[in-house]
């Protein structure tokens, strides 16, 4: 039985000056721009050498391959949009606010940049695509989805969403029809009105996700508030 590729693999050498730590940045940043032009099988450090202006061999020096760098483009990718949704998420205003947020964010940030590099991630990082990055990219998901998690958590904490069905399925309930929606917009390559997916995606899924009645007690909660404030102001 083969065995699994490691799920990271270290960079070649450390880079040991600013010119040297240039240079990796260099290479990723054309890097990125390869994969999200051509894909994993169709990408080649040759390519990316020309494109910089610089020999193979110098990739070689900092990554050991095609593989090992592809790995760190996506890993770059994904600590970029992880760290945007985690600065991002309006966590003083409730938990549908905050779960509008990261359906809007999510879908903004895959597609901010065209859909290259959402054509990489949702292709490669599985384990039967063609570079078996399935490994590699698991923990890096799994970082940018404890954001929802923990809403998800928060919001059965507080009465909101359901908590008659486990936390990792409501996860797979939210991201799979996003997914699927992402992967429309990557084979037909339409434009998409992000603003106007997203707003219709975040009310078809809260209706899936909150809690029965939590609606109805929210109104009613809003209601009480009004009255309170109705009566304190007659008071004055």
């Amino acid at each position: 039985m083969p065995t699994r590729k490691a799920a990271t693999t270290p960079q070649r050498r450390a880079p040991a000056s600013a010119k040297s730590e240039q240079r990796v940045r260099d290479i990723l940043r054309v890097g990125r721009e390869v994969f999200s032009e051509r894909g994993y099988e169709r990408s080649t450090t040759t390519e990316i050498a020309q494109r910089l202006g610089i020999s193979e061999a110098t990739v070689f020096t900092y990554f050991r391959g095609k593989r090992e760098l592809c790995v760190r483009v996506i890993a770059e990718w994904y600590d970029e949009i992880t760290a945007a949704i985690e600065r991002g998420l309006p966590r003083d205003q409730p938990v549908r606010a905050q779960f509008d947020f990261f359906v809007h964010a999510h879908l903004r940030l895959f597609l901010g940049h065209g859909t290259g590099m959402c054509a990489l991630v949702l292709s490669e990082g599985r384990d039967k695509g063609p570079a078996d990055l399935g490994d590699a990219v698991l923990p890096l998901h799994r970082r940018y989805t404890a954001p929802l998690m923990d809403l998800l958590a928060r919001g059965q904490a507080d009465g909101v969403v359901r908590s008659d069905v486990p936390l990792r399925l409501l996860r797979s309930l939210v991201l799979g029809p996003m997914e699927h929606l992402l992967w429309e917009a990557v084979s037909t390559r339409k434009s998409m009105d992000v603003n106007a997916q997203a707003r219709a995606m975040s009310m078809l899924l809260w209706s899936a996700l909150a809690a029965p009645g939590a609606e109805l007690a929210a109104l009613r909660a809003l209601r009480d508030a009004v009255e309170r404030s109705l009566d304190e102001a007659a008071q004055i």
